[in-house]
């Protein structure tokens, strides 16, 4: 029954889509957030969704959007010389069997990035785009809170639907998104219009934001506990009240802690000393690896190039006695653990360089066009760059630990802040362009 719901809903999508072909766009990002095949037990599993999802996006573009408002934003550009220079160190790379199959997925994220933007040119889409990627991201993520509250959890223990891993089901990486999306779900409790902020809608952004912070607790990660301590500092910037925010979320926190189960209780505790945790002390040692590698191959060494460290490492506890024991440990072909040094240590300086700056210059715009629009009738888009760029800044500190560099639900955040950014380019351009008759605040956009 459950594969026939899901066959039922991408039907139900895509037929909708032949009507308004923006939504195969909206279809592409469910499929690639949650992979409903990887959810299913024969049938999904067996077809190429993604690729007919592909398929039917591009060809609803091409064929049948309306160009004339569409921008090509610098950062695009540099999305498709990133993607370009990936495939080039892939070429070279040291595993080039991993390399192609990383390099297959990239290359569909690092192109329906530089894509996406191109589709979004009403405020509906935007608003439609966010709204899919919040849900789809939802759908994982109330499994995971209604498994918290019900005792389950722990680390690499919190089953979120799936027995895999990889993408948003894994812990660190769904505990960061969850926790980034809190402020764009904050927004549509403030200014959506396609579900306008009621009670009810209210309601469920509440049960879904208490959702977001439940995930670092049922799985246990020291980034998600972190990512929610920056997201309270940077929503001080919407707070006319700062002291007495900081005092409530300091209570909601004291309060908290006798309710947390002791596996995050303990978790936490190593945060103070990474000598004693061996996940810790494995990160500092592929850091040092991968710097020391990149000064022999400043270009990088490909795509899972980290396959060739050895590394060791010092583990140091303290006994019940009082006593310090240290032991050796010799480990190889371990994970980078960070996005900075996954991007140094396969695609090197140049790499390294491309992708920070792609992220850098979305937190600039973001913030330029928070300030410009604080106020007026475009309050809205102000509002939803801060909650753009809040997101992005929470990504990049939890991506300090995680390697997802490439991880494509951060790739649609930076496609939906260049959608923004060329909308509203173009709304100042409409209304200073002489000749041309300004449209009426009244006036509803074409979807």
């Amino acid at each position: 029954m459950r594969d026939l719901a899901f066959i039922a809903f991408l039907l139900a999508l895509w037929g909708t889509g032949f009507r308004r072909p923006f939504l195969f766009v909206l279809a592409y990002v469910y499929i690639d957030i949650i992979s409903p095949q990887r959810l299913t037990y024969y049938l999904l599993n067996s077809v190429p969704i993604s690729l007919i999802a592909a398929v039917l996006m591009l060809g609803g573009w091409a064929l049948t959007d309306d160009k004339k408002d569409s921008r090509f934003a610098p950062r695009q550009a540099l999305i498709l010389v990133l993607m370009l220079y990936c495939f080039a160190t892939k070429l070279a790379a040291d595993f080039p069997v991993e390399a192609q199959e990383k390099w297959e997925w990239v290359s569909r994220t690092l192109f329906f990035a530089a894509f996406l933007p191109l589709t979004l040119r009403t405020r509906l889409r935007m608003e439609a785009l966010l709204l899919f990627m919040i849900l789809s991201a939802a759908s994982i993520i109330i499994v995971g809170g209604i498994k918290t509250l019900a005792g389950g959890g722990g680390y690499g223990q919190l089953n979120l639907m799936v027995d895999n891993n990889s993408g948003l089901y894994e812990g660190s990486t769904i505990s960061t998104v969850a926790i980034a999306i809190i402020p764009l779900i904050a927004w549509f409790m403030r200014y959506g219009t396609i579900f306008p902020p009621d009670n009810r809608v209210r309601l469920f952004c509440l049960a879904l934001i208490f959702a977001c912070l439940l995930i670092p607790v049922g799985t246990s990660t020291r980034t998600g506990l972190i990512c929610i301590v920056l997201v309270a500092l940077l929503s001080l910037r919407n707070v006319k009240r700062k002291v007495m925010y900081l005092s409530l979320i300091a209570a909601a926190g004291v309060v908290a802690v006798p309710f947390l189960p002791a596996s995050f209780s303990n978790r936490m505790s190593t945060i103070q000393n990474h000598d004693a945790d061996e996940s810790a002390s494995t990160r500092v040692a592929v850091w040092k690896w991968t710097i020391d590698y990149a000064k022999t191959h400043p270009f990088g060494g490909g795509f899972e190039a980290y396959r060739g460290n050895r590394i060791r490492y010092d583990i140091v506890k303290t006994m019940p006695d009082g006593s310090v024991r240290t032991s050796t440990v010799t480990d190889k072909s371990r994970g980078y653990h960070s996005a900075y040094f996954e991007m140094l240590g396969e695609q090197g300086y140049v790499g390294l360089g491309l992708w920070l700056l792609i992220n850098l210059i979305g937190l600039v715009r973001m913030e330029v066009l928070r300030r410009r629009y604080k106020k007026g009738d475009f309050a809205w888009a102000g509002s939803l760059a801060a909650g753009l760029q809040s997101a992005h800044v929470v990504y990049l500190f939890g991506a300090a630990f995680i390697a997802v560099a490439f991880q494509s639900f951060v790739y649609m955040l930076i496609g939906a802040q260049i959608g923004l950014d060329t909308y509203l380019a173009r709304r100042r351009a409409e209304e200073t362009a002489p000749g041309i008759v300004r449209r009426s605040r009244a006036q509803a956009e074409p979807a």
